[in-house]
Parts: structure tokens; C-alpha cells; sequence
């Protein structure tokens, strides 16, 4: 049904044989009531109280990372009364068909993280070359000469107190490594530069003994494995951990059995079947303090 009443205007002007005036407002009475707009109601808004977060607020890292700042920046942390921290970790050496040939960088760097936050310390870029000459057999594996890793620290140890720190500490992953940071300390002494470094097997070695359980080994082992687990878990394929140890009768590894080293088919030196997450953590937490409890010593230490 169709109201005539509102038919179009085209159509209605069309029709009307005496001249009238129409106009919009007229046509819209003659089609039916004006309907008020709609006034929305006042609506009183809900006010939330703002609770406060339980959680602390973030602790702010103690230390300073080198790279992060400008050489002006470097000038004003670079004093006589600073202690510089060089981390050093093999970014290119076998840990067994396991563990990624970056492992003991991936370690150093956890390191550095974690001095980081708990020291008041300057921490140079993490060292991936040094004296590994245990493992060249295996690709992907490199290697300085020891005179080349000794000096390569005494270079970069130089170059920094050049600047007046006198103290340096090097978050040592290693064990090959301590001999050549050993003849870097001694030549630093002669500039009056006091260089100390991190001793694995002194600081993990008691809480290594309470909780293994492999026969022996050091290498992408038990222990190794089980902090990777902690560290960088992503980084550990364990279905391709096996145990591959056996006395050793000469140093370092070699794929062959008539191979100068000891004969290791995989890479590993120990039992990495053994690892788990719980032991990591143990060893982990241990190197930690044991480099925080070095790090204080070394800043109250007599230079040479």
C-alpha cells in the first residue's frame, strides 16, 4: 500500500496546474510527524582506582657495556679505578654432534650478561678466537698459536688501559686458554696492568663432583650439556647426545684411533646422555659467583 500523500516532489510539482510554492519543510509535515532526535542520556562514567603493581620495579645492571656507548661516553668510565671485564669464548670449535659449534661463545656471552647486571664493571666485547688446539680435527674447528692468543689479549688489554684502568678480568670458558692468559698476565705486569681470569676447574670442580655421574670426561660431557640446557636449551639436540669416553692416553681429540689425540669418533670427551636442566643450573650459578667473588678481589688487589 502506497500513501499519496508522499509521493515524490518531481511528481507532484509535475501535477499541480496553478503555480504554488512548496517547499522541503512542507512536504516533510504532509509525509508525517517530525520525530525528535534522540538525546542520549547522561551517562556517568566508572572510575577505576589505579592499583599499584606488585612487581618491583626492574634493578638497573651495576655495569656498563663498552659498545654501547660514544668514545666520549668511554672517557668518563675508562678510569685508573675501573675494572674491565673481556669475555672469551670459542665461537667456532666442536662440542659433538649435540651441541652448535658456538657453545662456548654462547656461554661466555650468558657470562657477560650476568656480570653485567651484578658489577660495577666495564665490559669490553666477547673474545670468539683464542688457543683451542685440542679439537682442529674437526671442521668448524679454529685455533690461535698460543703466542698469537697471548698477545691478541695483551693487544686488547693495552689498547683499553691506554685510556687508565689498570685492572682487567677475562670470563675464561675455557681450559687450553689459561696457559697463554697466563703469559699475558705476565707481560701486562711489566706495564703495571693486573690481569686475572676465570679458572673453570677451580670454581665449577667441588659442585662438578657433587653432582655428576658420568665415569669422566670435560668436553660436550655431562656437565657442558646440562648447562647448555640451562643456558640455551634451543641450542641441545639430545637425541644426537651419546656417551663417548674412555681413559685418556694422549691429549686432545682425534677422529681416527692412530690420530695424535685421544680417539674420539664424536667429539665427545664423557657421557652427555647424563645432562639435565637441575645440574646446569647448579654449575651455572656457581661460575657466577665464583666471577663476581674474583671480580671484587681483582678491585681491591695491589698492581704490579
Amino acid at each position: 500500500m502506497v500513501d499519496d500523500d508522499c509521493e515524490p516532489l518531481q511528481y507532484r510539482v509535475a501535477m499541480v496546474r496553478t503555480p504554488v510554492l512548496f517547499s522541503l519543510a512542507s512536504l516533510m509535515i504532509a509525509c508525517g510527524p517530525t520525530v525528535p532526535p534522540t538525546v542520549p542520556p547522561t551517562v556517568t562514567p566508572t572510575v577505576t582506582p589505579t592499583v599499584p603493581s606488585k612487581q618491583p620495579p626492574e634493578t638497573p645492571p651495576k655495569g656498563t657495556m663498552l659498545w654501547d656507548l660514544t668514545w666520549i661516553e668511554a672517557e668518563s668510565v675508562l678510569t685508573r679505578d675501573a675494572v674491565v671485564v673481556l669475555p672469551l669464548g670459542a665461537a667456532s670449535k666442536e662440542h659433538g654432534p649435540h651441541l652448535l659449534l658456538k657453545n662456548d661463545w654462547l656461554i661466555a656471552e650468558y657470562y657477560k650478561q650476568r656480570v653485567y647486571e651484578g658489577a660495577d664493571v666495564v665490559v669490553a666485547p666477547t673474545l670468539p678466537y683464542h688457543f683451542y688446539p685440542a679439537f682442529v680435527e674437526y671442521p668448524g674447528s679454529t685455533t690461535l698459536t698460543a703466542d698469537t692468543a697471548r698477545d691478541v689479549v695483551v693487544d686488547i688489554v693495552r689498547s683499553l688501559a691506554n685510556y687508565g684502568p689498570r685492572r682487567f678480568y677475562v670470563l675464561n670458558t675455557g681450559v687450553s686458554t689459561t696457559g697463554p692468559l697466563e703469559a699475558a698476565a705476565e707481560v701486562l705486569a711489566s706495564d703495571g696492568v693486573l690481569l686475572h681470569y676465570t679458572n673453570i676447574l677451580e670454581i665449577a670442580g667441588p659442585i662438578e663432583a657433587e653432582i655428576g655421574e658420568q665415569q669422566g670426561g670435560t668436553h660436550a660431557d655431562e656437565i657442558e650439556t646440562s648447562m647448555m640446557l640451562y643456558i640455551a636449551p634451543e641450542t641441545v639436540d639430545m637425541s644426537k647426545a651419546v656417551t663417548d669416553w674412555a681413559p685418556k692416553t694422549k691429549p686432545g681429540l682425534s677422529r681416527t684411533p692412530d690420530g695424535p689425540g685421544h680417539y674420539s669418533k664424536t667429539g665427545i670427551w664423557g657421557d652427555p646422555t647424563l645432562a639435565t636442566r637441575d645440574k646446569g643450573e647448579k654449575v651455572v650459578e656457581a661460575m657466577v659467583a665464583g666471577m663476581l667473588v674474583d671480580i671484587e678481589s681483582l678491585r681491591t688487589a695491589p698492581l704490579p
